[in-house]
């Protein structure tokens, strides 16, 4: 791959910061008034897309993120059952709950209550948006189809018998 100027050079690294290109256009040097446009011609440039690419795999390798990872923790909050994380008995965690059945567990809130017959106990055990991660989960695998197609065709009739205007 080719070399990257010192402004393409500065721009890979802050769009690493947050992944928008027209801020790290700005922030490398870029007129305010053209930076969405010098973004998207810098985010189409091989050597730019390489290095970004480049910085990505080391990001992931250096913080274990990957792809596949954030698949498998989505797949654990959309298909947990609460049956197997919560005692309904007592409104506690499973003691037999498994790490990925407690993974999707947002909050867990303890509430005591003390009076003149003893504590009076309040919980609550929330679990992660299923809805929400079963949707991210399918937009992943392309299973939602969020784009309305029309086909079909439009009859189009040409006439060469219309009057003409009398003016």
């Amino acid at each position: 791959m080719g070399q990257l100027g010192i402004r393409q050079q500065r721009f890979v690294d802050e769009y690493m910061i947050d992944l928008n290109g027209t801020q790290a256009a700005i922030r490398a040097g870029y007129s305010v008034k053209t930076a969405n446009e010098q973004s998207s011609r810098l985010l189409a440039n091989v050597n730019v897309q390489a290095a970004i690419a480049r910085l990505q795999a080391e990001r992931s390798k250096r913080t274990g993120v990957s792809a596949d990872r954030i698949v498998l923790e989505l797949a654990k909050l959309g298909f947990v059952n609460i049956t197997d994380v919560a005692d309904f008995d007592d409104a506690t965690v499973r003691d037999d709950a498994n790490r990925n059945d407690t993974a999707a567990i947002q909050s867990v809130k303890v509430k005591r209550i003390p009076t003149e017959d003893g504590d009076i106990v309040e919980r609550e055990l929330k679990l992660h948006d299923k809805v929400k991660s079963l949707d991210l989960l399918g937009r992943h695998l392309g299973i939602w189809n969020d784009k309305l197609k029309i086909n079909g065709g439009v009859p189009v009739v040409i006439r060469d018998d219309l009057p003409e205007d009398d003016e």
